[in-house]
């Protein structure tokens, strides 16, 4: 973040030159520049998607409350998923649009009207690209339908833009991937510096280009098994992620005010808000994982999952480990971990050629090395029948342990993994009694504002509910599997 506040300098440098002949730009607002350059817009779209996709603010976030990954200590609308009150999703919507995708569209234009560019500029082109997919993806798979070709053009008097199919959606996304490759293969450097994420490098882009693609077929998979294979297959072929060292991470600062989310709401906040769920410590505990002493604080002794969907006491119950409470901790939206989980599902799902056992493997060995331990621990942790791959039940061996090492980096990622995979089993929530939700709800003043175009996406849809699916969520089993009894209930 530091290159970006160097870019603000620079900027500010630029607004505030002038003529040494005339009064030019003495009418210039030096803070609020008319023209912002590409670089600043993709530096900002960066650190916005990863600080709300990061973040545990019940504010827009609530994804680690799908994924029970943590309980509330006092506040108990979001995890029994009631979403009315604070809107939540709404402001999820809008930052996705306006602060993200808006920003994006603003730099793909400059880049694309600036001639001086020529030789950088298919690869600028193609890194801004890769970042609209990857949030496109993200409002799919969290709303379903959503405003697509008619978005993002206020400037154009567009103010009630239409939604579209979410599945036609996807099947754009592959198209788009595709496009960024090339021209990515065609470029050069990108955004160096203003690219915090890659630095610019091309090589790097490409395997996220080709790991994302891979992601986007497994969740279709289930729909449309050919365009899966198809793309799974060309992902796999020109490489996706080989080591951590290609992870989709975003480098937080160790001060204020670009510190990681979670810090911000486990630390400087000085609140006690969260405890560990039941549904993670009841999961993790019998599988001697050696992440555990990372995962989960050990200030009870044994530790003590907070029931999900009631008042848990801060006190009471085991915290989160530290790990996830310092203020530099990079974020973290894509893993090879998680990429190695992606291509064992993808083979066992019949959509790629590829060793689904070996890459399951991987990603256990992996995740246990990033936070800490060795091949040695993995070893004897994955020879214990009860982690042990198994062809007969691997959506229940892959859902699990893609969960576990998703835990408290990634919700979003869990909460989706969970609703093609059925696993691990969720608690319903205490006061509510309301299984894990399929999807947020739209915005609540979505019908106020876009009415006809919301109607027409709620019906189209099935009915704007927490328990409607996106399309790709056809064979999860929810409440027949996918949801049980809370354990730790109160006395």
């Amino acid at each position: 973040m530091k290159k970006m506040k160097n870019l603000f300098l620079i900027i500010l440098l630029l607004a505030v030159s002038t003529s040494c002949e005339d009064f030019e730009g003495w009418n210039v607002d030096t803070k609020n520049p008319a023209e912002v350059p590409a670089d600043f817009l993709v530096t900002s779209a960066e650190y916005t998607l990863f600080l709300r996709m990061t973040s545990i603010s019940v504010n827009y976030n609530n994804f680690r409350y799908f994924a029970q990954n943590v309980g509330s200590t006092t506040y108990q609308d979001e995890p029994n998923y009631n979403l009315a009150t604070r809107d939540g999703q709404g402001t999820f919507f809008v930052y996705m649009y306006r602060d993200i995708l808006n920003d994006l569209a603003d730099a793909k234009n400059i880049v694309l009207a600036n001639s001086d560019l020529e030789a950088v500029k298919a690869s600028k082109i193609g890194q801004i690209e890769l970042l609209e997919v990857f949030t496109w993806h993200i409002l799919v798979d969290v709303f379903g339908d959503v405003p697509y070709t008619e978005a993002l053009k206020a400037g154009e008097g567009n103010y009630q833009p239409k939604y579209d199919d979410d599945q036609a959606i996807y099947t754009d996304l592959f198209r788009r991937i595709d496009q960024a490759i090339l021209a990515l293969e065609a470029g050069s450097t990108g955004f160096e510096d203003a690219d915090l994420i890659y630095g610019g490098d091309n090589t790097a882009w490409l395997k996220f280009a080709n790991s994302l693609k891979l992601k986007l077929a497994v969740r279709i998979a289930d729909v449309d098994q050919a365009l899966a294979s198809a793309n799974a297959s060309a992902a796999y072929a020109a490489g996706v992620f080989e080591s951590d060292a290609d992870n989709f991470s975003y480098p937080f600062e160790a001060d204020p005010p670009n510190t990681n989310p979670l810090w911000t709401s486990l630390v400087q906040s000085g609140r006690s808000d969260y405890v560990v769920a039941n549904t993670m410590v009841d999961l993790i505990v019998p599988l001697n994982d050696p992440r555990i002493t990372t995962y989960l604080d050990d200030n009870q002794v044994p530790y003590i999952g907070g029931t999900y969907g009631t008042n848990a006491p801060f006190a009471n119950y085991t915290h989160i480990g530290e790990y996830f409470q310092e203020s530099d901790l990079p974020g973290l939206l894509m893993s090879f971990s998680e990429v190695s989980f992606l291509v064992a599902e993808a083979a066992a799902k019949g959509i790629l050629a590829a060793d689904a056992e070996a890459y399951y493997n991987q990603g256990v060995t992996s995740s246990i090395e990033f936070y800490g331990g060795d091949a040695a621990d993995a070893a004897t942790y994955l020879a214990q029948p009860t982690v042990a791959y198994g062809t007969a039940d691997w959506n229940e061996r892959i859902g699990v342990q893609k969960y576990l090492a998703l835990y408290m980096t990634n919700g979003f990622e869990s909460w989706a993994s969970w609703r093609l995979l059925d696993w691990p089993l969720m608690n319903l929530a205490v006061e509510s009694q309301l299984p894990v939700p399929r999807r947020y709800i739209y915005p609540n003043d979505e019908p106020n504002i876009n009415g006809d175009n919301y109607d027409a996406a709620s019906a189209a849809i099935g009915g704007d509910e927490l328990d409607t699916r996106v399309f790709w969520d056809v064979n999860g089993k929810g409440n027949d599997n996918g949801n049980v009894p809370p354990s730790n209930l109160p006395n």
